[in-house]
């Protein structure tokens, strides 16, 4: 559903993103896995359109991103990095927006307004303004909008950052339920996500892939079977 082909990206002499390649497809939960500043976000800001790139292509679902960003855009969710919101709104105004530049209405929209609210517990703060809330329920809230619309393709930058421990994991329940039937995109620097929800990584480090494999198989590959050893051997011993 996603087709990554020698995408670039450079902000004047500094290289973000550096020829990267890579095909995915529904039914994966692809983990992107690197040191701050490795390329993660930019990667997936030139995946959804919101910069473009220096070089290289994007085709999500059979439309290039180049010619034909809108279709391609309609196919996807997106938490960008930082979650932003509309901080004068309330979550229940934000959604409402939300639902009408994706066009839903009707039946369709007070079924997917019932579920996302349920299923990311927002009932205590649907009408409190956004400004108001943590920074966990900010992040419910950004994650709430990228998935209103039921999108075949979620790109998800950093989803569980600033939850408590149990919100993780309601989070994480909820990404692997949606799995199934959806390419699901995560930007994340937590090795223990990558192995509760991903069913594939690609560790990147200075705008590179270094290693597209399966959680398993990057386990296999240390000798103490811990993800955070192989990560710091592919590196050079950068930290996750």
């Amino acid at each position: 559903m996603i087709k990554i082909d020698a995408l670039s990206k450079h902000f004047g002499s500094i290289v973000a993103v550096d020829g990267i390649s890579f095909e995915c497809a529904s039914g994966e939960v692809i983990g992107l896995l690197g040191p701050n500043g490795a390329g993660k976000s930019t990667t997936m800001k030139m995946i959804t359109g919101f910069i473009t790139p220096s070089c290289g292509r994007v085709v999500v679902d059979g439309y290039d991103m180049a010619t034909d960003s809108l279709a391609a855009r309609k196919r996807m969710g997106y938490l960008p990095e930082g979650a932003p919101s509309y901080s004068d709104m309330t979550p229940r105004a934000q959604l409402n927006f939300v639902a009408k530049v994706r066009e839903l209405q009707g039946d369709v929209l007070q079924t997917r307004m019932a579920q996302v609210i349920s299923a990311l517990h927002l009932e205590p703060v649907l009408d409190q303004s956004i400004d108001t809330l943590s920074k966990g329920f900010k992040r419910r809230v950004a994650l709430a909008q990228a998935i209103l619309h039921d999108p075949g393709i979620l790109i998800l930058d950093e989803p569980t950052d600033g939850l408590d421990p149990n919100q993780k994991y309601e989070v994480r329940e909820l990404i692997k339920s949606m799995s199934a039937n959806k390419l699901i995109l995560i930007s994340t620097h937590l090795l223990d996500e990558v192995e509760a929800v991903c069913s594939r990584v690609l560790i990147i480090a200075e705008g590179k892939i270094l290693r597209d494999a399966t959680p398993a198989e990057l386990v296999a590959e240390s000798s103490t079977g811990r993800l955070d050893d192989v990560f710091r051997e592919i590196t050079g011993g950068k930290a996750a």
